[in-house]
């Protein structure tokens, strides 16, 4: 008995070890890149944001929402009190939707993260993540014309700016009670502000990470490849992404903590469109982002962001798997 923890512990010890020597240094700039650029360029992105919602219409505005919201390092939390901002000032709900669904599937911190995959798993993810960004614009676009096309509808009703000017009727969202909280980068001095902002992305992803990390080295020592090919691999087509695409619910706690194990899962057979799959549903879905998530959207338009990300996931995985 004694023998055998002590191999286990000699194995997880020599596990962890490769594999922070492996993808430690992605974690690393990751949080070190994703503090710059909140430190240093959140603001501006954020105002682009706000500019294109009242100047660039159609699906070209869609497609720059949802790329923003892939380049905006904020979590939900930050991302609701900044699009209610962007509500007041009278950007419209289908901007809103891109740029907060790219936001929940994807940062900058997260596509570092994500360099570990591989060129064509990162590729895939920011392509995909964009992809849903837009498509969320686009439906809800058509949803605000389908209840602007009947006057009568209950829904219908124009809001104020705080000039007094009329803004465009907030019928998707509900973002009553939320305002922009303060930044908690307040130093004056910016080498300081990316020093806390660094300490606070390694309190709020290290252990996560580690946990990953863990659960990889287990899954490494008790899981056979053949079971990863059988569940998750092309062979298994469309049961392979709804499991994939379902996992993804209990274990998205963080996105740097999967990045260990869908490494070692695409290492032992797992088709990239499982990946996609779980890397939309995981985000989408992660528990923290749908207690915000339906503060804002109400039951209904919750029930339908659940199933249109559930959906998304499975497109997305069988068409990856379709030409790769």
């Amino acid at each position: 008995m004694i023998d055998k923890l002590q191999g286990f512990i000699i194995y997880m010890w020599f596990y962890l070890d490769l594999q922070i020597r492996q993808i430690g240094l992605y974690w690393i700039a990751g949080i070190v890149i994703g503090s710059c650029i909140s430190v240093f360029l959140k603001n501006r992105l954020h105002a682009a944001a706000a500019w294109l919602g009242h100047h660039v219409p159609g699906m070209l505005g869609l497609a720059a929402a949802s790329a923003l919201g892939i380049l905006s390092p904020l979590c939900m939390y930050g991302t609701i009190p900044l699009a209610a901002a962007f509500s007041k000032s009278g950007v419209e709900d289908d901007y809103l939707a891109a740029f907060m669904m790219s936001s929940v599937l994807l940062n900058p911190q997260l596509i570092i993260y994500s360099v570990a995959l591989g060129r064509t798993a990162l590729v895939l993810r920011i392509v995909c993540c964009f992809l849903c960004g837009l498509l969320a614009g686009v439906l809800v676009r058509l949803y605000l014309q389908h209840i602007k096309s009947d006057a009568s509808d209950p829904a219908w009703h124009t809001a104020e700016n705080a000039d007094g000017r009329n803004a465009s009727p907030a019928l998707f969202f509900n973002f009553t009670g939320f305002e922009e909280d303060e930044s908690r980068d307040t130093d004056p001095n910016p080498l300081k502000r990316l020093v806390f902002n660094i300490g606070r992305n390694i309190r709020a992803t290290g252990p996560w990470f580690f946990f990953g990390l863990l659960l990889s080295a287990i899954f490494t020592a008790y899981v056979p490849e053949d079971v990863v090919v059988s569940l998750f691999g092309k062979s298994n087509k469309g049961f392979g992404l709804l499991m994939a695409a379902t996992i993804g619910v209990p274990l998205y706690a963080c996105g740097g903590g999967t990045i260990p194990l869908l490494r070692q899962w695409l290492a032992t057979g797992m088709s990239m469109g499982a990946a996609v799959s779980f890397m939309i549903t995981g985000p989408s879905t992660a528990i923290r982002n749908m207690g915000a998530l339906k503060i804002v959207l109400g039951a209904k338009h919750f029930l339908l962001y659940l199933a249109f990300a559930s959906l998304s996931a499975l497109a997305m995985g069988f068409a990856v798997n379709l030409f790769l």
